[in-house]
């Protein structure tokens, strides 16, 4: 195998997975659940494929599973082949294109077991969804079925977030900004977060800047994350941003979140895709 940009030693990877480098040791060890690779100088290297199974550890963990059964369930869900996941992208569409709920239904159930909750969000929904817009706005989708297959994923995702602010990990509080009324991303990102230990409080779509601030002070969160789709929506709110970061950290993200606005807000931006978006505020709550 060879050794990717993404490969670290265990410090680093340590505090990017949120697991202590003893207790990742004993997993390797006792488990075989790592397989670290040797850098050009020797040194052992924990790649992404090991970062995905310390999270399918977690999650497994978090379920109620011992160390032994947890390390079994991580190492059986390895990442799918993208075969499996187009399969899987064209089964979902067609049961949207036939409004057949329980094929959906189905599709989603069989998704989320075989390939596990980062490939089912990140492979599966959020390109499903997108290949929905385009549909939609070409002409070839019913606004009906956009709302159909939208309803139905939304729902699902929300059966996974069930007690998801449970816990003792940091707390961040999700909400969509003023007048934004799309929150699927939004529930997508807590779902990622929460696999790396989060407890999550959210608000959904359309949420005022003062009940993010009352919220926040009743709850005193480490985070707030702010989805925002057109910039718009915030500018006019770049003073009360402001005054919400004294309260505690502030990250915007969504495709609304302009340089210019998180510069005028003088706020954080959360870059990436979502799954790099959660591994980026994990990482920052370990600093």
């Amino acid at each position: 195998m060879s050794v990717g940009r993404g490969a670290h030693r265990i410090g680093e990877f340590a505090r990017r997975v949120g697991v202590s480098p003893e207790l990742l040791r004993a997993w390797e060890q006792r488990y075989g659940l790592l397989e670290p690779v040797r850098s050009a100088g020797g040194f052992r290297l924990y790649t992404e494929q090991d970062a995905d199974r310390v999270a399918r550890m977690r999650r497994a963990l978090a379920d109620g599973l011992s160390a032994a059964e947890a390390a079994r369930v991580a190492l059986a869900n390895e990442a799918p082949g993208r075969g499996l996941i187009e399969d899987a992208r064209a089964r979902l569409l067609a049961a949207v294109e036939a409004y057949d709920e329980a094929a959906l239904q189905a599709a989603l159930d069989d998704s989320v077991a075989a390939f596990g909750l980062e490939p089912f969000v990140r492979d599966l929904i959020l390109p499903a969804l997108a290949e929905i817009g385009r549909r939609w706005e070409a002409g070839n989708t019913e606004v009906s079925q956009e709302h159909f297959a939208s309803n139905l994923i939304r729902g699902r995702l929300l059966s996974l977030a069930r007690l998801w602010g449970r816990g003792a990990g940091p707390l961040a509080l999700l909400a969509c900004a003023p007048g934004e009324q799309h929150d699927i991303s939004l529930l997508a990102f807590g779902l990622l977060l929460r696999s790396h230990g989060w407890r999550i409080l959210f608000l959904g779509a359309d949420t005022p800047i003062s009940t993010l601030k009352t919220t926040a002070q009743a709850t005193h969160p480490a985070a707030i994350v702010l989805v925002a789709f057109d910039a718009a929506l915030l500018e006019s709110k770049a003073t009360a941003l402001r005054q919400l970061t004294r309260i505690t950290p502030l990250l915007l993200s969504g495709p609304g979140a302009t340089a210019d606005l998180t510069r005028l807000a003088r706020v954080r931006r959360l870059d990436g895709d979502l799954v790099a978006a959660a591994n980026e505020l994990a990482r920052m709550s370990n600093q």
